[in-house]
């Protein structure tokens, strides 16, 4: 039913007089607010750390994919006000929450930053505000976490106020697709709701996809995500096989990869990182209980991803035994910490548990990671990335490849003469006896073809 309320609204926003509001200004919500004014709309970012807000205002970007030239620009518009004020949500007209939606101890789903939005949005809200959740959740979470908490104090969706999801598809240092390019799907609780939705991305979005519920529109998230989960942990499993075996999953991959039709390459690795894949089939897991479908897929993937750290410390063990020693007392040094090359990011790296994995087994373990300065450990302990030093690297036993950063000096760590286990392919135009990877047994091929031959 489309009421003045929704006129009012739409009227605004196609006009791009409707303040819009961010709440999470991180990795989706700063990149979000930016292209929001970019596209010419005036809009409130809210966020409880005041050095992300601080740091806004000097125009000091603490998100990769938005540069501090960029950021200052979008300040000097005038059109960008941050702030942790969520009173600021009683003259927002449409709000776009972006918070985390971590996973607790148990690996059940933590929606406590949502539930924190919605009790400021009871107090603040705006009469014919449009919100849409962005966070990645499980199916039904718009509905039990906002549409019936607002239904308690007498709000009714479509009429007083607009509910839509449409959830984040934020690829960190994705140099093609931005938050402007990337399709977004959306679902809303009523007609108008998708209607007032659809309109507000088309305007900051390139492609907007329509569909028929939010629940279609969070499950969505967590197929894509859990796609690439199970698919993962599929060659990750396999890469285990080929070491068996004696084969280079490498090779098989590239080989497999010439398929035109009917195949995509996955590539194995240390394990699973960043803020999607490691969490959202597991958010899906739980729902799932709740109807007592129990997702064997899920639950396989997220055991055989999960196991890539311990098989990268077990290949480091059989390595350091082809030199006579043992991990325990080794010094080892982890190339690369971030969960993905050429950006910081360290969430759910796979890289933090390696480490782990080599202290708690007696090792002397360092990491070097152009990007990443330091992490705390899990007993709170500040851990700095060690300088670039050749000299200092060649003192290691062994070298761990865990993110292969496209401004990691290769060449140069090859020639060191350190064995050097590589997770990520990234020495493969090194034919050096002292150089191994995942997904191959510790013995080197007698022939390495390297291009293919054509008949």
């Amino acid at each position: 039913m489309e009421n003045q309320q929704f006129h009012t609204l739409l009227n605004a926003i196609e006009n791009k007089e409707a303040v819009l509001g961010v709440v999470g200004l991180g990795y989706v919500g700063l990149p979000l607010a930016v292209e929001m004014v970019n596209q010419g709309f005036t809009v409130i970012g809210i966020d409880l750390d005041a050095s992300k807000v601080d740091s806004i205002y000097n125009g000091d970007s603490y998100i990769h994919d938005i540069s501090s030239d960029e950021l200052k620009k979008v300040m000097q518009s005038g059109r960008f006000q941050p702030t942790t004020d969520y009173s600021m949500l009683r003259v927002i007209d449409a709000l776009s929450i972006c918070v985390p939606t971590p996973l607790s101890e148990n690996q059940d789903p933590d929606t406590s930053y949502i539930e924190t939005v919605v009790d400021q949005i009871k107090l603040h809200m705006k009469p014919g505000m449009l919100i849409t959740l962005e966070s990645t959740t499980y199916p039904g979470t718009t509905e039990e976490l906002i549409q019936q908490e607002l239904d308690k104090i007498g709000h009714e969706a479509g009429k007083d106020y607009f509910l839509c999801f449409s959830p984040e598809r934020v690829d960190p240092s994705n140099g093609r697709f931005t938050t402007y390019n990337t399709p977004k799907v959306i679902g809303g609780t009523t007609e108008a709701c998708l209607k007032l939705g659809t309109a507000l991305y088309s305007k900051y979005v390139e492609t907007v996809v329509p569909v028929s519920s939010p629940k279609v529109a969070e499950m969505s998230k967590l197929l894509e995500n859990t796609f690439r989960s199970v698919n993962i942990a599929f060659v990750n499993e396999m890469a285990m096989m080929c070491d068996r075996m004696g084969i280079d999953i490498w090779e098989v991959i590239d080989a497999a990869a010439t398929k035109p039709f009917g195949f995509m390459p996955f590539y194995p690795g240390p394990g699973i990182g960043g803020h999607c894949i490691p969490l959202d089939p597991m958010y899906l897991s739980w729902k799932a209980k709740g109807f007592r479908f129990y997702s064997k897929f899920i639950e396989l993937a997220q055991s055989t991803n999960d196991n890539m750290p311990y098989y990268v410390l077990n290949k480091t063990s059989t390595i350091l035994n082809e030199y006579a020693k043992s991990v325990r007392k080794s010094n080892i040094l982890l190339l690369g910490m971030s969960y993905k090359p050429n950006i910081a990011d360290l969430r759910e790296s796979p890289g933090l548990e390696v480490y782990e994995l080599f202290k708690e087994s007696g090792a002397n373990v360092s990491y070097y990671d152009p990007h990443a300065a330091s992490f705390r450990d899990k007993h709170g302990e500040t851990v700095h990335s060690q300088a670039f030093n050749l000299e200092q690297f060649k003192t290691y036993d062994c070298i761990v490849l865990i993110t292969n950063h496209s401004d990691l000096p290769y060449y140069d760590i090859a020639e060191l003469g350190v064995p050097i286990l590589d997770t990520r392919n990234a020495f493969r135009t090194y034919n050096h006896s002292h150089i191994y990877k995942i997904g191959h047994s510790v013995q080197h091929p007698v022939f390495a073809p390297s291009e293919a031959v054509l008949v």
